[in-house]
């Protein structure tokens, strides 16, 4: 097990160098970023000036580099709209994201789970039928118009939770949690949905298959078969889409925290591309980046766990 988890971490190595090129190589994509960040009534020595004082006179891969070595001290740039800090400003803005995230996973995980393995243990039922039309509703319906349903139900309507704003940990669990359960319950929909028709369909695959049946025909009790048996060596697949299912979480926080007006790192994404901050853009899609690469990294060791045979 040691061997085969140290072979997948020094697997990332060569991903994340490839991520952080692609990353630096984002500054291009809208073309000349001195003539960007100078503007269309800037003249040639203004935008020759910004090129100059940017290092963007030397060539491309000596930019990289000096970038790098940036980054892996910790220094992610200056802001160019507020000159502050990007790693300050990331710091500042990382925990409404990541506690809507994992707020979100465990909302998500502990429905669509328990939802799968009971449609599939009712196969054919009504029970079964519904779980597949609540898994096209949340593939079906955006983010953003379940968000604004939910706010207008339990929020204005009904007020059991709080439309809009963001409570940090500092003044309590439960004023943090408020502020969360429903962008988390928005954000999760789909998500939920993915887990559930997964975990169903594998879990299909391994009732059908023979161990499953002797355990049955042994007098085993329903959740033994299911859980002790069944779900384990189901598990792989379902593993596999939550990981997955990670870069759908990602993506989804920056129109979520824009809906509920959470202060967190969607919001500094959004904000930084309408002021064209590159160096904020760039330290956001790394930490972004980084994240995804290390839940796939969590994902590969935990296949080893709950299959031994596995090796690569």
């Amino acid at each position: 097990m040691t061997g085969y988890a140290l072979r997948r971490v020094l697997g990332v190595v060569p991903v994340m160098a490839v991520v952080a090129l692609f990353v630096f190589g984002l500054l291009y994509v809208a073309g000349d970023p001195a003539a960007v960040l100078a503007g269309d009534k800037a003249t040639p020595e203004q935008v020759e000036h910004i090129r100059v004082s940017l290092g963007l006179d030397q060539p491309f891969f000596i930019r990289f580099g000096h970038w790098i070595w940036r980054v892996l001290h910790g220094d992610l740039g200056t802001s160019i709209y507020t000159d502050q800090s990007v790693l300050l400003m990331i710091g500042q803005r990382v925990e409404p994201t990541l506690g809507l995230v994992v707020l979100t996973m465990i909302i998500s995980i502990g429905i669509a789970v328990p939802l799968g393995v009971l449609a599939a243990w009712k196969r054919g039922t009504i029970i079964d039928r519904a779980m597949m039309v609540l898994s096209v509703l949340g593939f079906s319906v955006p983010v953003f118009v379940l968000g604004y349903v939910l706010a207008y139900w339990l929020a204005v309507r009904l007020d059991l939770l709080p439309a809009q704003g963001y409570a940090p940990l500092s003044a309590g669990i439960w004023a943090f949690l408020r502020h969360l359960i429903l962008p988390a319950s928005a954000l999760g929909l789909a998500y939920i949905a993915l887990i559930a028709r997964i975990t169903r369909a594998s879990m299909l695959e391994v009732l059908s298959q023979d161990y499953v049946r002797t355990a049955r025909a042994k007098g085993v009790l329903a959740g033994g078969v299911l859980f002790r048996h069944a779900l384990k060596n189901a598990a792989n697949p379902i593993v596999t889409v939550i990981g997955i299912g990670v870069a759908t979480l990602i993506g989804g926080t920056v129109v979520t925290e824009t809906v509920f007006a959470i202060p967190g790192l969607g919001r500094l994404t959004v904000d930084a591309i309408a002021h064209r901050d590159y160096p904020v853009i760039q330290g956001v899609v790394l930490l972004f980046s980084a994240a995804f690469v290390l839940v796939n990294l969590a994902t590969d060791l935990l296949y080893r766990l709950f299959d031994p045979r596995i090796r690569y």
